[in-house]
């Protein structure tokens, strides 16, 4: 069966592929992903006979899919895409932005209500809610955006 997605590196991309392996320094996943291609290379300059995907997942003990997707990668993107760890496919509309956020930190900063001597992040949640700042907001959403100001409830 003729593979669908060939990996030919340069000389150059041996080189590097090489010295990001030495060097250690890289993270597991891509040295892992550098170790594929170097075992998938047909290309000219090649050390030795290119490998099957099973074969080099064996020897890597790694799936075969991953090896797939590496390959794949390569095909479509180069060298450094078939590298890196790819972009989420989902993206993430937050709940709290701009003006909301200011009044939530603004709320956090006022006094506590009655009974209370400091705001919870429920309760600031809750009042967010009440006072129309957001329609829903979780206790979690408040403790980000609090966190990420460098605010505190105390």
């Amino acid at each position: 069966m003729k593979k669908k997605y060939l990996v030919e590196l340069s000389e150059h991309e041996r080189e590097y592929l090489h010295k990001l392996i030495s060097s250690g320094t890289a993270p597991a996943r891509k040295l892992n992903r550098a170790r594929i291609l170097l075992k998938a290379d047909v290309g000219k300059h090649a050390e030795a006979k290119a490998l099957s995907d099973r074969q080099i997942a064996r020897m890597l003990e790694t799936s075969t899919a991953t090896v797939q997707r590496a390959r794949e990668r390569f095909y479509e993107g180069g060298l450094q895409a078939a590298l890196e760890r790819s972009k989420p496919d989902r993206l993430y509309k937050r709940s709290l932005e701009g003006r909301a956020e200011a009044h939530l930190i603004a709320l956090a900063c006022s006094e506590p209500p009655r009974g209370r001597n400091r705001w919870s992040l429920r309760l600031l949640a809750d009042k967010a809610v009440e006072l129309g700042i957001v329609q829903k907001v979780s206790h979690e959403t408040v403790r980000k955006t609090l966190k990420k100001t460098n605010s505190s409830l105390t």
